[in-house]
This record gives C-alpha cells, structure tokens and sequence, in this order.
C-alpha cells in the first residue's frame, strides 16, 4: 500500500504430520491491501489471482525455488509474479549438537561459556536423600542442583537481562515520536489475541456450515449438540475481543492514517498539526463503533438459538399429529421457511465474525508493528539472550516437576493440591552482587519469572520405553505445555481432573543471599539492592500462594513434619528476615526452604556452576533434615556434615565436572563464607571451576 511496486513477504510451514505427498497440489491465492476498513470485508472484492504447483515441482526445482504467474479467476490473464522460495531450518546446529543430544549427557561448570551449548542448564543434576529407619516408613527428600540460568556466552560486561532490558524499554520510549510505544506485556497480548482469533473463526465458521446443514435434516438432537459447540466457541471468540487492547489499537490504527481529524481537531483548527492539504481526510472515528460490531456477533447469534429452539418446536409437533390428519397433511404442514431463516442467519453470523476478526487482526497487526518498528538489532540479541536463560531455566523446572511427580503419585492429598492450586517452585541461588555475578543473577531473575509462562500437562504414555516417558514441550513464548507422560497403570490411578489433561501451574519463586567474599565486599562497598528487591518481592509471591492454598485445601493434607512451627509463623519470620539489613543473612535461605517443603514444593540450589557453594548448601540442608526430623544428635551434627561433603554425590559431582575431587576454593575466601558453608580441611583447593 502506498507504492506501486510493493513486495511482502511470509512463510509457510507444515506439521510433521500434516500428510504432504510429492503429488500433492499447493494453491496460493493473492488478495489487494483493502483500504476500506470501515466497509464489510470482502475477498472476492480484492481477489487479484492464484497459483498453483506441486511439491514434486517444488523439491526439483532450481535454486531451491519457483518463480509463479498469478492468474485472475477466468484464467484470461496474468496479473503478476510471486516467488515461492524453500529453507531448511538449524541444520548446522543440529549437526553441532548431535553428538550431546544421541545420549546422555550433562553441560560441566567448564563448558558454560560454549556458544553452542547456551541453551543447555550447567551442571543439572538431581539429588535424593533416603532415610532409613526400623521404627518408621522410609523418607526422602529431593533437590535439583543446577548452574544459575545466565547467558555466560554473551558476557555481563554491561549487566545482566533485568538491566539490560530496562535499559532496552527506556531507548524504545524514546523513539516514540517515530512510532507507538507498546510495553511488552500488551505485545504479548497482542501475540495472544491473534493467536485465539486465527484459531477460533474457523472453527466458528466450521461449526456454522454444519449446523445448517444438519438442520436440513430430521433428527434435532445433532442440531443441539452442534449449537452447543457454536455457542462455546462464539463466546470465547467474543470474550477474546473484548480487550481493552483491540479497541485502543484500532483507535489508534485510524489515527496514525494519514489526515486523520480528530474531534478535538475539528474543534479547534487553529492548534491541528499541519498536514498537507492534498491528502485526503478520513471521517471521524466512532469510539464505540467496535463494541457495535463485536456486540452483533452475539446478537447474530441469540437469532440462531432462538430459529433452532423454532425447529426444535416445530420437529415436536410434527411427531405428535392429531388423529384425523393424514401423513400428507404431516409432511406439508413441515413449514420449510424457518430452516431457511435459520440459513440467513447463520450467513449473518459467518459475516460478523468475519468482519470481527479481520479487525481484530488489523488491531493487534497494527501493535506488533509498531512494536517492531521501535525494535532495533539489539531487541533480537536481547530476545536470544532471553530465549537461551529461560530454555536452562525451563530444563531444570521440568526435571524438577517429573521428580516430585513420581514421588507424589500415590499421595492423593498432594495430587488434590497440585490440580487445585499448583506447586511452587523455590530457586534458592548463592550469587554475589558484585562484578560478574551480579548480571548472572539479573539474567536468573528474568528467566525465573519467566516460568509462569510455562503449564504442565499429565498424559499416558504410548509404552514403557524410555523414549515414550520424555516429557515435551509445545506452544510459543508467552505460552508454554510441557506434556509428561506416565505409564499406564500409574496415570489410571490419578484423579479425573488430572487424566482429563487440565493444565497444571508451578509457581516460580526466587530467593538470593550471596555467601562469599565477594558479597562481603558488595557488602561493605558496593550495592545489594537487587538481592533485597529480590528476596521482598518473591516473599509476596510465596506469601500470596500460601493464602490461595489455605483457602483451597485443608491444612491436613499438607505433609507433616516432626518441627511443631507452624507454616503462617516460618512466613512470619521470613518476612522480617527480608526486610532486615543483615550481612550474608542465609536464614532467608533456610527458612524458604523449610517453607517450600512443608507445602510439598519443589526445591532447586544455584550458584555460578552449581558444583562448589551449592554442594555447601544441598549438604546444610540434608544435615537439618537429619536433626530436625530424624534426631541427629546435634553433637554428631558437624560430623556428620563434613562427611557428606568430604564422601558422596557432591564431591563426586565435583569430579564429573573438573576431573578433580576438590572444591574450588581457598583459605582467604571461605574466611568470608558464613560457618557452616566451609568444607571439610582437605576437600578444597585451586582448581579450574
């Protein structure tokens, strides 16, 4: 629009199992940009020609491409070209990445800074403390230990994503003289409305076309089922449109057209901007003219009900006729003109949402526009940055869900509570906020928060093999599935809400204290407002959670714990603890910790590689389990926790990543590190981390 030789582009894809053939037909038909907006849309009006051709022409073409001639309707004349071009996508880092994704593996501390493996979590491991006891039912404890998700690869020289992205969003505002500035969540939403709309009016229109076809003929009961499907998927389009988004854009689509008066400016000339006099004005827009058209939608489809409740009426008469009437008079008392009201109305209907729709589209087009057009080469490293931080954050979330899963299948109380109100997911990280680690933690922070995105969907496995128990994950950035599928016998035994498929929602909560010598100096020198604005914020979250769950599920099906404090007075403490200025204050950490595992949560420890201050901790905590629950006597206790440090899975996780059974430690700096975060003399030393 606006040239005589435009060029537009777009891509189209298959699904895997769409079923495309080497005969199989491909017709691509081409439309004009239709600049009467504010009239009924109509392709036929705007239909400039099509093409066709087959895959088998395709794959053998040229230069992996075809160049088309679009022919009109009557195929009388040629209208213009369009160029179909074929690519395949990632096969170089397929081939890069084959070799790690054929089996097992894990990324060690020392490959974090790999281009190639940026998307992949440092060191993920998982970890299970089983306590054994004659007198008792065994228990067990669970952890995920992980490197912090960061972006090592593209460096923290200017900060890390929670820094860099406001940076991003203020330049974005400034250019908004050239453009409009939409904040981030409004182009999701956006993204989220085009989505719904693009799925929807097919289907609506689907739905239509059989209901009027059903209704030509006798049995009424189809007719119902169908009306009822219609009716569900009506209303969910219409709700989807009725965002406060859709009616701002299209305000704003009108007024970005060129001389466009608006009341204001009709009002007082003299202060209008100045525009050139030859370019022609619009009419004045109707603010409430889209809340009209959307509202005819439901009106269209009120009428449709009430011709199907005729029917329905009408089809009960005729199967009761009074004695004296013969079969004739039965059939032609039949009255033919409803069902053809009924097709009027369904056309109606199809027209409107029509209409809705391309509005819609137009609306939400507008916004993803000028979101693009403020965007710049440094949105799309930022967006990559974003995309490789939440991919680490997201492998350690499923592999923690699947784990807790497991451990909880036969505990009806905690699958009432994860359909009900979900799980939380409790990110304990040890970063500094000084130098490095300070972006490393503002990269973590954004890609945590990111995980409310993220769903979770029970499904039955096909078979027991180990390839058909891998979870999967679908859908796009503001809306992830993960689909984990169970064994047979183990998904017939879970409640109906959950083999129904109902998403389930994990609640991602992020607490830091920095523990080594260079939180002592950020400490004393430096900054810690991002640790503090962390820890108060998370704290509301996981505070907010609490409340829903008190609300949901009664108190008993929570698990019980030999510790008699209550969960309300642990929150209690912790949202002092928060607030109060104290140096390395790891009680934060304990007590979200106790928290999250008194309301059956998932528990995750970070630090830069997960390997040397998260075994510290991990270590810490199962020590407090032991004494706390399992009565450790506290003179065994130091004993007890040099050894796990000193023997077991974290030193030989040590081992897996550095081919070295020592903590990369040293003497001046764990005298910086709070008591019970020093390792055994012996297990640490300078070793590459």
């Amino acid at each position: 629009q606006g040239t005589r030789d435009p060029m537009f582009l777009t891509g189209v894809s298959f699904p895997p199992d769409w079923p495309v053939y080497s005969e199989t037909l491909i017709k691509l038909s081409v439309y004009g940009v239709n600049d009467g907006y504010q009239q009924t849309v109509s392709k036929e009006s705007n239909f400039l020609g099509s093409s066709s051709f087959s895959v088998a022409d395709f794959l053998q073409s040229k230069d992996q491409q075809l160049s088309l001639s679009l022919r009109t309707a009557d195929d009388s004349a040629t209208v213009g070209t369009v160029v179909v071009s074929r690519m395949k996508m990632g096969e170089i880092e397929d081939g890069e990445v084959d070799h790690i994704t054929a089996d097992m593996h894990q990324k060690p501390s020392c490959s974090k800074g790999q281009k190639y493996l940026e998307f992949i979590p440092i060191n993920l491991h998982t970890q299970r403390m089983r306590v054994t006891c004659p007198r008792k039912t065994d228990s067990f404890y669970d952890v995920v230990t992980v490197g912090a998700p960061a972006a090592h690869s593209h460096g923290f020289k200017n900060g890390g994503l929670q820094k860099l992205l406001s940076k991003y969003e203020t330049e974005k505002k400034s250019t908004a003289y050239q453009c409009i500035y939409y904040p981030p969540e409004q182009a999701a939403k956006a993204r989220e409305i085009l989505c719904v709309v693009s799925q929807l009016q097919p289907h609506i229109s689907a739905l239509a076309d059989q209901l009027l076809q059903t209704a030509h003929q006798s049995p009424i009961q189809p007719l119902r089922d169908i009306l009822k499907s219609l009716e569900e998927k009506t209303e969910q389009f219409v709700h989807a449109l009725k965002d406060e988004l859709v009616k701002s854009a299209l305000l704003a689509l009108h007024a970005a057209r060129p001389g466009y008066i608006s009341k204001s400016q009709t009002s007082a000339p003299s202060t209008s901007p100045i525009r050139s006099d030859s370019i022609p004005h619009h009419k004045e827009y109707d603010e409430e003219e889209w809340d009209r058209v959307w509202a005819s939608v439901a009106k269209s489809l009120n009428c449709v009900i009430a011709l199907v409740d005729k029917l329905q009426e009408q089809d009960n008469n005729n199967l009761e006729p009074a004695p004296s009437h013969t079969l004739a008079d039965v059939i032609t008392s039949h009255n033919p003109v409803c069902r053809d009201q009924l097709g009027v109305k369904v056309q109606s209907l199809k027209e409107c949402v029509a209409e809705v729709a391309e509005r819609a589209r137009c609306s939400v087009s507008f916004v993803l526009l000028q979101e693009a057009a403020c965007s710049t080469a440094q949105g799309l490293q930022l967006q990559q940055r974003r995309d490789a931080v939440f991919s680490q954050a997201l492998a350690a979330l499923a592999c923690g869900f699947v784990m807790r899963l497991y451990a909880g299948l036969e505990d009806k109380a905690f699958l009432r509570q994860l359909h009900a109100v979900g799980l939380v997911a409790q990110f304990e990280s040890l970063l500094s906020t000084y130098s490095e680690e300070i972006g490393m933690l503002e990269d973590m922070e954004v890609g945590i928060s990111d995980l409310h995105r993220v769903a979770f969907r029970i499904t039955e496995a096909a078979s027991e093999e180990a390839a058909s128990l891998q979870p999967t994950v679908s859908g796009r950035r503001d809306r992830y599935t993960v689909e984990v599928p169970l064994p047979h016998h183990a998904f017939q035994a879970l409640p109906d809400e959950l083999r129904q498929g109902k998403p389930l929602h994990v609640l991602p909560v992020l607490f830091n204290v920095g523990i080594n010598e260079q939180q002592t100096i950020a400490e004393r020198f430096g900054d810690i407002s991002l640790q503090e604005r962390i820890n108060q914020k998370n704290f509301e979250i996981l505070e907010g959670y609490y409340k829903s769950l008190t609300n949901t599920v009664p108190s008993e099906c929570l698990p019980c714990f030999q510790t008699q404090t209550d969960i309300k007075e642990l929150l209690d403490t912790l949202g002092q603890n928060v607030v109060t200025k104290k140096r390395k204050n790891v009680e934060i950490l304990w007590l979200a910790g106790m928290i999250c595992r008194r309301i059956n949560g998932i528990r995750f420890t970070s630090c830069k590689s997960a390997k040397d201050r998260t075994s510290m901790s991990v270590t810490l905590e199962q020590c407090s389990l032991l004494r706390d629950e399992h009565q450790l006597n506290k003179d065994y206790f130091v004993r007890a926790l040099d050894c796990m440090r000193r023997e077991g899975c974290r030193i030989e996780n040590v081992q897996k990543n550095i081919k070295c059974r020592k903590y990369a430690f040293n003497m001046l700096q764990l005298m910086a590190f709070p008591k019970y975060y020093r390792p055994p003399e012996g297990t640490y030393g300078k070793v590459d981390s």
